[in-house]
Formats: structure tokens, sequence, C-alpha cells
């Protein structure tokens, strides 16, 4: 069922206000919801988000305006993303009404052994955190300029250079520092100290930049500049390639370093050999609506995908609450279940993309689900094998621990002929590697952290040279007669994948508007014995949920003191071509959301 929007339901606590004095740097407005006409951005931060705006008022389309906003993330949100990283990019083609997407995630160099992550001393593999994460082995190929440039040459209307040059501007001019920022540097404070250009760019004096004082980053400006002069071939083939090659092969350690900040294997050869892939987008039907996302190497698009099939057949919006959330967790932790059994990069790995997507493997899958009681976790894998009956008996397969991080960044653009991009792109954990490049203003990734550490050769996400880790990014285009209707996705790790499916079901199912539906506390279940949420689902549903055998425990982890879950940012399409574009009013300090021509607020 699809709710119906008031401007009253629209209404959210919490818009920003200046408040200070003129002589102080403001940072923009900042909204979380936004209804207008002529196009649409959200991110998690207002500087981006008015960078793409700006592109759209130009003239340019919403892949100009995705980039030139996913290349300010790159100066505002540099411990979430950045040149240094990778992604994926889904979009909407108004004049061929179709879907496509770019897979530009990063891969392993071609030399990396498939025992990278065991410490040689001990046999053992090294420990997560900090070390592992904090280290040239931890270093993919990046892929987010291949990304760029190629949606760019593909669909776009601006060259590489003309997208890059606002972000290029903000990094000379500065952004004001918010909590957020701060926390975040904190919180990797002890890993940045370590790597000199870390420390000398992200700790200026020894401590992260004070909230309300401006973060320059000239160095980043520089390089933008650059890239937009060159092209791709400056930063995979230039001597900017030789000096990534050279700080993952020597991460530069501070004195007194403690940690090991282990050498890497990525190499100029690996850098000049990158490329992005066009993929088909994955596709199931849902209460009337074709939902497309993005397909392996991402498991996004095939456990949002299959999760909706198991669900469809049960009717979420003839549920109560507490038997909507049963259900939806339950569905969750099967096509998790499946995800790891089943799903890597398609390269190395035969994923069995069509048959767990079809309606006959969710349905077997569905009745698995007990109406009354959570089923012990983990539960097997089920057999995407096309012979399907009315409940399949799953199979065993082993349960292995999930390594990703929780940061990451997401945005969404619209523009005024009806084209819709929904882009997820990251560097990992909240700081990536730690590893700054040198004179050049950007972190790298951590993204190979996501192969498991063991080798196992029934894995389909074991490290195998070349290839891409399985990722949960889950950018997510929704279409309704055809026709754009939603377009979202969230940062968060393997989280993301929960906090799509939960944020669509509540949209879809449960009487919400999008805004609410963003806002509402959430919980996920990936075939684990406990379900992770965050403290407000906890205070709401505990009791309602403990009966059926769900043990929730609050969310968090290591490079975080925050317990959130996801940062969504979204667009729904209103009948008469108005846009209403959402982001978090709380999460990750609040997101961001603007039109073109802007109705509310004014």
């Amino acid at each position: 069922m699809v709710a119906s929007l008031s401007a009253g339901a629209l209404v959210l606590s919490g818009l920003s206000a200046s408040g200070a004095a003129a002589s102080t740097p403001q940072p923009p407005a900042k909204h979380p919801t936004a209804i207008g006409f002529g196009g649409a951005v959200a991110s998690v931060d207002p500087e981006a988000t008015n960078v793409g705006l700006g592109v759209l008022r130009r003239g340019g389309n919403a892949v100009d305006a995705a980039v030139a906003t996913a290349a300010a993330l790159g100066v505002t949100e540099p411990y979430s993303a950045g040149v240094g990283g990778g992604g994926y990019f889904v979009f909407y083609n108004a004049k061929k009404h179709k879907v496509f997407t770019i897979d530009g995630r990063e891969t392993a160099p071609a030399t990396m052994p498939n025992n990278a992550f065991i410490d040689p001393a001990t046999g053992e593999p090294y420990r997560f955190t900090p070390e592992l994460v904090t280290s040239g082995v931890s270093v993919g190929i990046p892929g987010t300029l291949a990304t760029w440039d190629s949606a760019l040459r593909q669909w776009g209307s601006l060259s590489l250079g003309k997208a890059l040059k606002p972000a290029a501007e903000l990094a000379d001019r500065g952004f004001v520092v918010d909590d957020t920022f701060r926390g975040q540097t904190l919180d990797n404070k002890a890993r940045f100290s370590q790597i000199v250009p870390t420390a000398k760019l992200f700790l200026p004096g020894g401590d992260a930049p004070k909230v309300g004082s401006l973060f320059k980053n000239p160095e980043l400006a520089d390089t933008y500049r650059m890239l937009g002069k060159e092209g791709t071939s400056a930063f995979y083939r230039g001597p900017l390639a030789a000096e990534i090659e050279a700080v993952v092969k020597t991460p530069p350690k501070a004195a007194g370093a403690t940690l090991p900040l282990m050498p890497g294997y990525l190499t100029t050869s690996d850098l000049s050999k990158y490329k992005t892939i066009n993929r088909d987008p994955t596709k199931v039907r849902y209460d009337g609506l074709d939902v497309y996302g993005m397909p392996p190497s991402s498991s996004g698009g095939t456990t949002v995908g299959e999760a909706l099939n198991i669900l469809q057949p049960l009717h979420l919006d003839k549920m109560d609450t507490p038997q909507a959330l049963h259900t939806y967790l339950e569905a969750s932790a099967l096509a998790f279940a499946d995800r790891a059994a089943y799903v890597g990069d398609p390269a190395y790995v035969d994923v069995p993309t069509k048959e767990l997507l079809s309606r006959g493997f969710g349905a077997e899958r569905s009745c698995a689900i007990d109406p009354d009681h959570a089923a012990t976790k983990p539960v097997k894998a089920g057999s995407p094998d096309g012979k399907y009956s009315q409940c399949g008996k799953g199979v065993a397969t082993t349960q292995r621990p999930d390594t990703e991080g929780l940061s990451t960044t997401h945005l969404v653009a619209a523009d005024k002929w009806g084209n819709v991009v929904s882009y997820t792109l990251t560097i990992e954990q909240t700081g990536g590697s730690g590893i700054t490049v040198p004179g050049r203003g950007f972190l790298l990734n951590n993204e190979l952290t996501d192969f498991s550490a063991v080798y196992d050769e029934a894995d389909p996400n074991r490290i195998q040279p070349g290839k891409r880790p399985r990722s949960s990014m889950s950018p997510t285009i929704v279409l309704r007669g055809g026709r754009p209707f939603l377009a979202l996705g969230s940062p968060g790790g393997s989280t993301i994948i929960t906090t799509v499916l939960q944020t669509l079901t509540n949209r879809l199912d449960r009487d919400m508007t999008l805004p609410e539906a963003i806002a509402a506390p959430r919980a996920s279940q990936r075939n684990t014995a406990t379900v992770t949420a965050e403290p407000p689902f906890i205070d709401a549903y505990d009791a309602v949920l403990k009966p059926y055998g769900h043990t929730l425990v609050a969310s968090g982890d290591a490079f975080t003191s925050a317990a959130e879950i996801g940062a969504v940012a979204a667009l729904e399409f209103l009948p008469g071509g108005g846009i209403l574009a959402a982001a978090e009013p709380t999460r990750r300090g609040g997101g961001a959301a603007g039109t073109v021509k802007q109705l509310w607020p004014r």
C-alpha cells in the first residue's frame, strides 16, 4: 500500500537555522526534506547538495549533478568517499526509459596472495582493527574517478573538468566543521596520528579541527584541477599512480608509530589496467512496482530483491506492526543466508542471479517463515536451482564473520528531463585505510577487508587476484508504470541492505511518507543470533518482538561512537511533476535535500 502525502506529515523537526554571529563562517541552510520542481539532489551534506543543485540550475543533467555532488562529498566527507575509493552508479535514462548501472568497485592487485590477511609470524589472521584496516595490504585499486568519467562520457553533458570545478573551489574555500566531522576525526585520531600525511592534513596541531572552524584542503583542490585538465590517465597512469603505489607499499609512519602498517600489493600496472563495468541491473516486481538495483559484484540488488520476493506473498501491508517487523527480520535473515552462500564477483564466481531473484525461489524461501516464531539463526541457505516446491529444504553453509565497515555515503539526483541517479560510493571504514597520498589531499580505501580473511575454496568472497570484493551497497531506483517513483540508498556496510529494505517496506507497506520511512528507527537482521538495532527501535519494539524470539542488541562499531544504522538519501516523484527530496533528519548530523524550484521549505 502506498501512503498518501500530506503537508503536516512532511514537516519534520530539527531544521537547521543559523543563529550565529554574522562574522562566523556559516554552512548552507540544511533541510532534510524539500518539495519542488525542475530537479533535485539529496545527500548527507549541505555543501555537496548545493553543488549538485548549482549544476542543475546551470543546465546540467542528473549525471552531471551526481558527479559534481560526489566530488564535493570527497571534500566534506573525506572519511567516507573520494577518488581513493569506489562505488556503484545506477542511472535511469528518461529518453530510453531504461535503467543502467556502472560497477566502479575496487579490485584486488594482480599479485595479491590468498593468504594476504594471515600474519606469517602466527599463522592466524591479522587483528582486524586497527592493524589490518590501517595498512597498505587493505588498499584496493580505486574505481571512483573511472566511474565519474564513464558516467559523464555515456550520459552526462559536462566534461570531467567542469564537473569537478565546483568541488575544487569548495576545497579551496573550505567548509565549516560540524560535530560529525570533528567526531569522526577524533574516532580515528589514534590511527591518523600514525601516518605522516594523514596527521598533517586531518590533525593540525595534533588535534581534530574545532567545530565552527573552516577546514580547507588546497591539496585536494589541486588534485581535482589536475584530473579535470589531464583526465583519468593522470590518476591511473601518470605520476600520481606512482605516488599511490609508493604510499601503499611503504606507508609513511610517524615517529613513534606503534602500528605495523603492513605494505600492500598495489602497483602502477594494476592502476593502468583498472576498468569499470556496465552491468544489467537487478529487477524484481513488488506491489506492482519495478525495483531496480545493483547486481554482483554488489550483493545489494540480489539480497534486497530476494527479500522483497520473500515478502511479496506474505502481504506485509495487511499485518500489524509487530507481525510486520517480525516478518521483515525473518525475510532478511533468509536473504542474507543466500547472499553468503552464492554471491561474489561474477568474473570469479558462478552467481545464480536469475534464480536468486526468481518468484519461485522467493516463494519457496517465504514458506520457511514461521508467523509466530523466529527461526534459530543462522538459518540455512536455499537452493536456487530452478526446481521449486512450496517449501524447500535449506542446505547447510558456513557462516563467516561480517567485516564490512559502517561508513560510505550515498546521493540521489534528478533533472528536469526525468533522468535519475542513485549512487553509493565509499572508501570503506570511516577514514578508509588511514593512508593519505602525500600532497594530494585524499585518503585511500581499505576495501579489500571486505574479502573473507581466511581463504576457503567454497567461499564466493574468498581473496583472489584482480577480484572485486563483495559489497552491500544498494543504490536503488523504483519505477511505477515505467516511470521513476523512488530512488534511494544508504551507507552502513552490510546494514545498507537492511536499511534500504526497511525504508522500502516502511514506505510501501506501512503507510509512512518517505520522510517518515527514513526517520523511523531501524533494525538489521543479517542471519545472526541477535538483531542489531538502534536504541530507539529497542525502546519501541523490544517488548513486542521478544515473544517471537527476537533478541535485540544495540548497534555501533569500533570506528564510531554513534549507534546509528545507515543514512538514507532519497527522492520520490510526485503526481504533476513535483519531486520530494529527503535525507536523514538526525543521523550523521542530519542530511540535506533541495530542489531546483523549491516550493517547500522556502
